[in-house]
């Protein structure tokens, strides 16, 4: 599905950081990840232009590429984005490196903590600082 995207369209997505669930005491819990150092994380991506089909406008969409969890982030999912070091930025926008980059972060790179459930309502301003806030979760 992205094979023409992964060798013409790579691109970095920068992110302070990411949101997963796991379920806890029965019910879905959201966990914030970013990075140990408060640093930017760089996730591997792909982007790619079409046209919308009712209006016929170009419209631009990426996505981020996923790996298999390290153990540290499989404590809460099963899967976590591909982080790039700066290192390799180049040599992954340049096509001259490709699967090898794509593997799960060291395991020192992130840090999590969980957040409040409102992160999953659509009421929810998305520009709420609050939502990454630390929770103590109840005990059931």
């Amino acid at each position: 599905m992205f094979r023409s995207a992964f060798k013409r369209t790579r691109c970095i997505i920068p992110a302070s950081g990411y949101y997963e669930w796991r379920t806890v005491n029965g019910a879905k819990q959201p966990y914030y990840f970013s990075a140990f150092d408060a640093g930017v994380l760089s996730i591997a991506g792909l982007w790619d232009e079409w046209k919308d089909i009712e209006s016929g406008e170009p419209l631009l969409s990426c996505t981020m590429i996923v790996t298999e969890a390290n153990e540290f982030a499989a404590r809460i999912h099963d899967r976590m984005p591909v982080f790039l070091a700066a290192d390799s930025f180049e040599a992954w926008l340049d096509d001259s490196s490709g699967a090898e980059l794509l593997r799960p972060a060291p395991e020192n790179l992130l840090h999590v903590w969980p957040v409040s459930k409102r992160v999953n309502r659509s009421s929810t301003g998305r520009d709420d600082p609050a939502l990454i806030d630390q929770v103590e979760l109840s005990a059931a």
